[in-house]
């Protein structure tokens, strides 16, 4: 996760390919409320990281962090 902070913070991301390119394996979801949250792998696979990125202001919010078997439950879509 201190990885993932270090390189997150020095990124300049204008647009999801951008975090593409940094992170081959982040993908967008979209939630309930009709926004797109980026799901990150961390831990080797083992846990996810879901945020929400806003490239205007180059802010990223992490909204939860679960291991792979709680993402897998896909449940965390409707509180987000």
């Amino acid at each position: 996760m201190k990885h993932w902070f270090l390189v997150t913070k020095a990124a300049r991301w204008a647009q999801l390919a951008d975090v593409g390119r940094t992170f081959g394996h982040a993908d967008p979801v979209r939630v309930k409320s009709g926004n797109t949250v980026v799901v990150f792998n961390i831990g080797g696979n083992s846990y996810r990281l879901i945020a929400a990125v806003h490239y205007n202001t180059q802010w990223v919010y992490v909204l939860r962090v679960m291991t792979h078997r709680e993402y897998s439950r896909e449940t965390w879509k409707e509180d987000l």
